[in-house]
């Protein structure tokens, strides 16, 4: 029987070395890290106890022998091998044995600090008492340190410990023979599988899932990710970089903040592939950055150099500021004001794809192309187009856009796949049913909170705008507009409509402001609605109507039939809404 692997021992202090050397590819101490420090404390524990800490999953390097790397950077060698498996141990190891900080998922930067006490051989993670506790090493990587002498480091140990209380000699030597076991810890013993290089990535990622308990699933982004710290770190630093500043709000500089998304390094790289390779699956866009011919499935380091220059000037053209936050007014064209508004990311990322093609192959003028590029997301986003089968839809919009050659015939494109698909029956049929829905999260709901964004509606019951109190930078301890229920929930239970899916109906709510919800509380409609209508003229009630869907005379409706009326007069504010785009 062949094999698909070769079994390999290490000692951790080989492991080190390796990664440090660059032998073996270890991205995570830059990349975001997951585990929580107790986790770490314990994985000590227990190869200190002596326990098994499980196998390692390597995937050996088709390219790893004398290729060159694109970009700089301070590792001494090309990774022979990949890591699958074993990432998170390795990184908890290499952080604590090297001192080396992590970078947490929130993009900050953490050094694991555990702490060990030789008495009973205790590990904890450290905090303000454990560091002035003499009777704890506050932090084990001191052990390790390279201008440490273990020597002097248990007798400074000892003699700190001697000043809070005595040490007997016989409890010396135990102290001393428990720090040289911790000490020794960087000789204990691992086992690496080490898959050959002709294993495939679709073999390699059920491979991975068969021997993790964890039953995480690799993906193509994934594979890509490690190939660019392999290849071009620095590509994939700028990726995490962009990403984690678009957390960060910057009064100062142009940043990729905003308030639609926090894009994560594989959202981007998604991107960055379809505008530089047109393909929304990353399968064999995976497959020809190893430099590998699909045809002869032969590898060649010059095709891989070629591919991965692609993908640098796509990535460059996608992280540039002016383009992200431009693209970004294409959402507010659309409506949309911020990530409480947004369905689907996918529909973002995927209509940035389209927006970066049109500037950067059709030269498209800004307003013409914010404009196409409102419509589609507005459409995509309303539909869910991206939802079911995200890749596969977007490989096809990819593939209608190869026999395109002029500006001209990339709207019509975008444009006609929008009118095909926003349908008389999808505005009279679909989106009506769509509505009847009580989710908070439904795209119909979405759309027609942007509807009325373009159409300049006013709060129910107000003369301020919707979309001056959806503004994403208003922060006060109350909301600045609350949806309201029209029928009260409280009413509707006395009158025997006690099912939350009825009650809590998309075609129940209406935006009003947060005082003015108080003081209706569970009111009935026929009571609180001729209060707050005084104020206003007739051509104001009109509006007022229009723009929340409000049947004629809907206060005193069977509550049923009022649902049914709003339902068709929200899908046409929608509709209406999305004309304003095609002005």
């Amino acid at each position: 029987m062949k094999t698909q692997f070769t079994k390999v021992d290490y000692s951790l202090s080989t492991l080190v070395d390796f990664i440090e050397l660059g032998t073996i590819g270890l991205p995570d101490i830059q990349r975001p890290f997951i585990w929580k420090t107790p986790k770490v404390r314990d994985l000590f524990d227990s190869m200190y106890k002596g326990y098994p800490v499980g196998y390692l999953l390597f995937w050996e390097n088709a390219l790893g022998n004398g290729g060159k790397q694109i970009g700089t950077n301070a590792k001494q060698k090309i990774p022979r091998l990949l890591i699958v498996d074993g990432q998170q141990r390795l990184t908890s190891l290499y952080a604590v044995l090297k001192g080396k900080p992590v970078i947490r998922e929130d993009y900050t930067e953490q050094k694991i600090v555990i702490a060990f006490r030789p008495t009973d051989a205790t590990f904890a993670v450290t905090d303000a008492a454990i560091s002035k506790d003499p009777e704890y090493i506050s932090d084990i990587s001191q052990l390790w340190a390279s201008d440490t002498s273990r020597t002097k480091f248990v007798e400074d140990f000892i003699a700190r410990l001697r000043k809070s209380r005595p040490v007997q000699e016989n409890e010396r030597y135990r102290l001393s023979e428990a720090l040289d076991r911790l000490y020794d810890l960087k000789d204990y013993p691992f086992t690496a599988l080490e898959l050959v290089p002709s294993v495939g990535e679709e073999q390699v990622s059920d491979v991975f899932v068969r021997v993790n308990s964890a039953g995480i699933t690799l993906n193509q982004a994934d594979f890509i990710l490690t190939l660019m710290s392999v290849f071009w770190d620095e590509g994939r630093s700028e990726l995490e970089n962009f990403c984690r500043l678009s957390r960060i709000p910057s009064d100062t500089q142009a940043s990729p903040y905003n308030h639609f998304i926090e894009p994560a390094p594989d959202q981007m790289l998604r991107v960055s592939v379809g505008l530089g390779f047109r393909r929304a699956r990353l399968r064999y866009v995976y497959s020809i950055l190893r430099g590998k011919d699909l045809e002869t499935e032969q590898f060649s380091e010059e095709r891989r150099v070629q591919q991965f220059d692609i993908l640098k000037q796509s990535q460059a053209y996608v992280l540039d500021l002016q383009r992200w936050q431009d693209f970004l007014k294409a959402l507010l064209r659309a409506g949309f004001r911020s990530s409480a508004m947004i369905s689907s990311q996918t529909a973002v990322l995927y209509s940035y794809v389209l927006y970066l093609i049109g500037k950067r192959d059709f030269r498209l003028e800004e307003t013409i192309l914010r404009d196409v590029i409102a419509r589609w997301f507005f459409m995509t986003t309303l539909t869910m187009r991206y939802s079911a089968t995200p890749e596969g839809q977007m490989e096809e919009d990819l593939n209608r856009l190869r026999g395109i050659s002029s500006r001209d015939e990339f709207v019509r494109l975008l444009d006609g796949i929008v009118k095909d698909t926003l349908t008389e029956d999808f505005w009279n049929i679909t989106l009506p049913n769509d509505l009847a829905t009580s989710s908070a999260r439904s795209p119909a709901l979405f759309a027609y909170n942007a509807a009325l964004n373009l159409l300049g509606a006013r709060v129910l019951f107000s003369k301020l705008k919707v979309s001056e109190l959806l503004d994403p930078t208003i922060r006060a301890k109350k909301a600045p507009v609350e949806r309201h229920h029209l029928f009260p929930k409280g009413y509707l239970k006395k009158v025997g409509i006690k099912d939350n899916k009825d009650i809590n109906q998309i075609a129940n709510f209406a935006y009003v402001e947060w005082q003015i919800n108080i003081d209706i509380q569970d009111d009935p409609p026929p009571r609180y609605v001729p209060q707050h209508l005084k104020p206003y003229s007739v051509q104001e009630l009109e509006k007022m109507s229009y723009w929340h869907a409000l049947p004629k005379d809907w206060e005193h409706m069977d509550y049923l039939e009022f649902l049914g009326k709003r339902r068709k007069l929200i899908a046409q504010v929608v509709r209406d809404g999305f004309a304003e785009l095609e002005r």
